[in-house]
């Protein structure tokens, strides 16, 4: 498969400057200007969604990094945008650039609700909470129109099953009925991921994601609505994000949050070669600085997948962020990422929508 790699710049609602090739790739094309006619580049690239109909949607997780061992993502890709998400590298398994088109070549799972109730009444199923949303966002912007999160959620309300959601929308509130429902029975908890309380930032960190402002609203609205919930300081950004730390731990305890965490900005595969780029574009003036610091908490390296070590990273430099994150957490009472644990006892295999409930005799 080849793809032509455009001059890298800025388009409207779109982090990554580029498309350029997977790590699969057999062959890549590079754009010559040979003096004849160019056709204007467009300003903007619309989003497109497909069907995947995958034969299963739960995904199984064994790292020791994370505190889940299921979840789903409702989507491949994200239109989000954000240009250092560590999910870029898996649209290199569709044949697709970890660039642009993660963002905006999408597919979502078809059928998403009849899978996951077959699944959840195979009879060697073992309840276990759900994490809704890794890969993706399971609230990004087509959310809306495609409700493929709404008819999981659905699923996992009627069957009395827990999740933790994470997000960066606001959306997330139109689930409020079922959010609440399942909190009544400690079958939930929300986080929603601040990585800045700039607006201008964040409009360059995270094209279409809900502004700051709206995402401590939505936590307030979460808190008021007795749905429990938490902030991710997510990812840490060295020279870029670093300083805001306590100011959004400060602001987000306000509203409501219970627990926090943060992760240490991860560049795996394409991802280290797109944020360097996206830093070029936006801060060429500090850009030699930003990695110089990621290196030194990554063991000289762009990136280090060590178990351990991956979310926080080693150093003086990193181990100054622990120290800043503990000490606000413990000034705000906010638990580090101890949410408590949700019920499991409560799980009944589901039926189809409507389907007449076992009696249990």
């Amino acid at each position: 498969m080849t793809r032509m790699n455009s001059r890298p710049r800025a388009l409207k609602g779109r982090g990554a400057l580029s498309n350029p090739p997977g790590r699969f790739d057999a062959q890549q094309v590079t754009a010559v200007d040979d003096g004849w006619y160019l056709e204007e580049e467009p300003d903007s690239i619309a989003t497109t969604l497909e069907p995947d109909k995958a034969r299963g949607i739960i995904t199984t997780n064994d790292s020791p990094d994370v505190g889940f061992d299921q979840s789903i993502n409702p989507y491949r890709g994200c239109s989000t945008g954000c240009p250092f998400c560590f999910a870029r590298p898996t649209h290199a398994y569709l044949g697709l650039s970890p660039g642009l088109d993660f963002e905006t070549r999408l597919f979502y799972k078809a059928d998403a609700a009849r899978v996951l109730e077959a699944e959840l009444s195979r009879p060697g199923y073992v309840c276990k909470p759900i994490m809704l949303g890794i890969n993706t966002d399971a609230y990004q912007p087509d959310e809306r129109r495609m409700r493929v999160t709404r008819s999981i959620l659905e699923v996992l309300e009627r069957a009395r099953h827990p999740v933790s959601i994470l997000s960066k929308h606001s959306l997330v509130l139109r689930d409020l009925d079922l959010l609440t429902s399942l909190a009544r029975d400690n079958l939930v908890s929300v986080a929603l991921t601040v990585i800045t309380l700039d607006d201008d930032l964040k409009r360059k960190l995270e094209p279409r994601a809900a502004s700051p402002a709206a995402r401590v609203r939505t936590l307030a609205a979460l808190a008021a609505a007795g749905v429990p919930c938490g902030v991710m300081v997510a990812p840490v950004i060295p020279a870029i994000t670093d300083h805001e730390m306590e100011r959004i731990l400060e602001v987000c305890a306000a509203a409501g949050a219970r627990w926090a965490g943060y992760v240490l900005l991860r560049l795996p595969y394409e991802v280290k070669d797109l944020f360097r780029e996206w830093l070029a574009g936006h801060y060429p003036d500090r850009a030699a600085h930003v990695f110089s610091l990621i290196r030194e908490m990554r063991g000289g390296r762009d990136n280090d997948p060590r178990f351990g070590s991956r979310m926080r990273g080693t150093g003086p430099y990193a181990l100054l962020l622990r120290n800043r994150f503990r000490l606000a957490c413990q000034r705000l009472n906010l638990d580090p990422m101890t949410r408590g644990a949700l019920d499991t006892t409560l799980f009944r295999p589901p039926g189809p929508a409507g389907a007449q409930l076992r009696l249990g005799l």
